[in-house]
């Protein structure tokens, strides 16, 4: 794919399975040309399958977001292939669980190089193309920014991060004709949620279906999620049914989040 075009392209990173997969394939269905950006060529590749099968429009762009040039090396990507971008939505990263004493600094700088610093970098180099289009940015963060837990406090203060930052980007995004917004999914059916149950399982000694109720019973949430809920959530923002939504939150979690 070269050149510009009428049709509107989204990026999406993170996108190779779980959430990403499932946003990538709603924007492709959207009408979204979709460049879809992960470590993992082979399922990136499985996806844009997926939705050529479909009778969308996707591109792949395999690339380690923590690579200090990476930002930079898919602007020029996306310059030369599409020639616009009309929506970024930032979704690669993940955080180590474990006690807080036992974090190491490393687990600390993998958790903020990827899902945050990674995304900046990626933000400021593509934000003139977005100013350009007057196009649309979607932070995804997680339940634990606004509900942070002992175990989790790499991932509490990354995702609390992302939501300060989406509040930034915001206020500069009236200015430059960009809304921006960001999405806080609860326990979503995943690849780390199956390891999640997989322990309960192993520790409670329960069957698969029992770990998931006692999960979506300990969270007092209506069920588990599924991608496709966080990817019609990121649909909706992005969409004109969504065009009065800047700087906001929304928490796709199912009744999770107690707090105001």
């Amino acid at each position: 794919m070269t050149g510009s075009s009428s049709t509107k392209v989204a990026m999406v990173t993170g996108a190779s399975r779980g959430i990403g997969a499932a946003v990538a394939e709603k924007l492709a269905a959207d009408g979204f040309t979709v460049i879809m950006a992960a470590r993992n060529g082979a399922d990136l590749h499985a996806v844009t399958a997926r939705i050529a099968a479909a009778g969308g429009k996707a591109d792949s762009l395999t690339v380690d977001l923590r690579d200090a040039h990476a930002a930079q090396d898919a602007f020029k990507v996306i310059q030369s292939r599409h020639g616009r971008l009309d929506l970024l939505v930032t979704n690669a990263g993940t955080a180590a669980h474990g006690p807080f004493t036992a974090l190491t600094d490393d687990d600390w700088a993998e958790g903020f190089g990827l899902k945050f610093f990674a995304h900046v970098r990626l933000i400021r180099a593509v934000w003139p193309l977005l100013k350009q289009s007057g196009g649309s940015l979607v932070l995804i963060a997680g339940f634990a920014a606004r509900t942070p837990m002992a175990d989790f406090a790499i991932g509490s203060s990354v995702n609390a991060a992302i939501l300060a930052l989406t509040k930034s980007l915001a206020d500069l995004g009236v200015k430059d004709g960009v809304r921006v917004n960001a999405v806080n999914p609860g326990q979503i059916r995943t690849d780390r949620l199956a390891e999640r149950l997989a322990a309960i399982c192993k520790s409670e000694g329960v069957d698969l279906a029992e770990a998931e109720r006692r999960i979506v019973a300990k969270n007092r949430a209506i069920r588990v999620g599924e991608p496709a809920d966080v990817a019609n959530a990121i649909s909706f923002l992005a969409g004109a049914g969504g065009s009065y939504l800047h700087g906001s939150v929304i928490d796709v979690d199912g009744g999770m989040t107690k707090g105001l």
